[in-house]
């Protein structure tokens, strides 16, 4: 990928990538198929689509979880293209390049709140990324910045020394959320972050990821199937199904002239 000389690199740049299901070393089906975009600084992308339409995959393959398990317990490699988050080629990620890669990339996934280890109180839940970068790392400063994020998420000082098993799903969300932005991460890829949450969470959410945009370095992709949420982000869509895009662009533009049969079918079933 080319950048300008002294230029930071596009946030997030995806070429023509394709992604395959494999078990015992041998290709399966696609899970993508020639996706191309770009997310810019100080933008956010919305990805929408049907259940198995690749969204996921496409969002654990640009927080660097190149080797997942997906249906039937395949795993998932890339088999075509690239993609690159913050300049770094993801289709040859060595582990030293996955560490900056993940310093600077702020990953929740859909699972998150069931993720959180159960035996860990929430500082030690929150300050874990810290440590395990540096495990000399200052315990005041790392307890501080726990605070801070934890504060950015809407959580009061008391839950630090509770156990996720003590708290509520849109609490454990929180959590989460508060714990992948800890290092200060200047890309954020956030996996259905609003589902299953009541609207108090989800308007959290919502005020967190406008004031990370405040950042001109940062830039989104937010998985969900919120339209609204979408609207109050500003983002732009792109709308996936079977694997590959079929609807791209600023909202109303995309869901009022749709393009493809499914995109009208989409818009039809969210009330775009």
């Amino acid at each position: 990928m080319k950048t300008q000389p002294g230029s930071a690199p596009t946030p997030i740049v995806v070429q023509d990538l394709s992604a395959q299901y494999r078990t015992k070393g041998r290709p399966g089906g696609y899970a993508l198929r020639g996706v191309s975009f770009e997310v810019k600084a100080g933008e956010i992308l919305g990805v929408l689509g049907e259940s198995g339409g690749g969204k996921s995959t496409l969002a654990r393959i640009l927080a660097g979880e190149l080797v997942q398990k997906g249906p039937g317990g395949y795993d998932i490699r890339i088999s075509g293209g690239d993609a690159f988050v913050n300049g770094l080629a993801l289709r040859t990620l060595s582990q030293s390049k996955r560490n900056r890669l993940t310093f600077h990339t702020a990953y929740l996934p859909q699972d998150a709140n069931d993720r959180l280890e159960r035996t860990a109180t929430v500082a030690e839940l929150i300050q874990q990324p810290i440590f395990a970068r540096d495990k000399r790392f200052n315990a005041d400063a790392a307890q501080n910045r726990a605070l801070t994020v934890l504060d950015a998420v809407g959580l009061p000082l008391a839950v630090m020394e509770k156990y996720p098993y003590e708290l509520s799903d849109g609490q454990r969300q929180r959590v989460a959320f508060a714990r992948s932005l800890v290092l200060g991460p200047n890309v954020l890829i956030a996996d259905e972050p609003t589902a299953g949450i009541d609207a108090t969470v989800r308007d959290t959410v919502v005020q967190v990821i406008t004031q990370l945009r405040q950042d001109p370095a940062f830039a989104g992709l937010v998985v969900t199937h919120d339209l609204a949420v979408l609207r109050q982000l500003g983002a732009k869509v792109a709308i996936m199904h079977d694997g590959v895009i079929v609807g791209y662009g600023e909202i109303d533009e995309v869901f009022g002239k749709p393009d493809h049969p499914y995109v009208a079918r989409l818009g039809q079933a969210l009330g775009a």
